[in-house]
């Protein structure tokens, strides 16, 4: 009997863990690797969701957000799949989980984070500049030419309109409501009467006593927990482009590199 049961250890098929990274900026750019787009990272997803002897797909988070449309394609794509196939998926947070990267950790079952991540900013936010006056004093003319009497709405080289304003919080407080609708429907009981809204981020601690996750901990241990010891992980990766490959950059993935650099600086201690 011993021997019988030591051969069916030995040649047991464990269980699989895919691992999907989620880092950066979510936009629709990335185009050279870097940031975090529906379009590159479909392929990933869908392969994750195929492979055999699949217990769970973890999801490696540290994204400040970004794009709102992107956020929400993502994670569609899946929690669709994650139905389908029934496999549960597990978000791991690294530094940053916030805005849009929160979005993107609700399309898992299970949250967790290391005890110094940064989890929240539900909320939404533009950012621009005013250079009408800069131009003035510089002698420059403004010429726009428009077709449809709204089409400049919020030229940085024009002065501010307040109607203008008006309309960007409107649409702005439409994808507010979506990304809180979103939020109540995947964190459900957790986070009934909790204050968690108002675009702040919390420390892991408290935002695990705000429901905004389950517990804290890192993948490893909370894979084993939950799967055992001899569970085997796969970690899927994006192919890098053409110009990655060779160690060279463009000025289009330069300034996405600043612009990614710049957002996550507003979470940095």
């Amino acid at each position: 009997m011993r021997i019988w049961s030591w051969l069916r250890k030995k040649f047991k098929k464990s269980g699989l863990v895919a691992i999907i990274r989620l880092e950066g900026v979510i936009s629709t750019g990335g185009r050279f690797g870097g940031g975090i787009n529906d379009q590159s990272l479909a392929p990933i997803i869908e392969k994750a969701f195929e492979l055999g002897r699949l217990k769970a797909i973890a999801l490696i988070i540290n994204s400040p957000g970004g794009s709102p449309s992107q956020s929400s394609l993502i994670a569609a794509r899946i929690i669709r799949l994650s139905k389908k196939k029934d496999i549960p998926v597990i978000a791991f947070c690294e530094d940053v989980a916030a805005s849009g990267g929160y979005w993107l950790a609700c399309s898992a079952n299970e949250i967790y984070a290391d005890e110094n991540s940064i989890v929240g900013s539900i909320g939404v936010i533009s950012a621009g500049f005013g250079f009408h006056e800069f131009i003035t004093r510089q002698g420059v003319e403004r010429r726009v030419y428009t077709s449809g009497e709204e089409k400049s709405m919020l030229d940085p080289f024009k002065p501010e309109k307040k109607d203008e304003i008006v309309r960007l919080k409107a649409i702005q407080k439409g994808i507010h409501e979506n990304f809180k609708n979103f939020v109540t429907e995947r964190r459900s009981e957790k986070i009934i009467g909790k204050k968690i809204f108002t675009g702040e981020v919390w420390e892991a601690a408290r935002a695990k006593e705000l429901g905004l996750i389950d517990g804290i901990g890192h993948l490893e241990t909370i894979i084993a927990e939950k799967f055992g010891e001899d569970v085997k992980f796969k970690k899927l990766e994006r192919k890098r482009g053409f110009f990655s490959k060779f160690g060279k950059a463009s000025v289009d993935s330069i300034f996405e590199s600043i612009e990614e650099k710049i957002i996550f600086s507003k979470f940095k201690l």
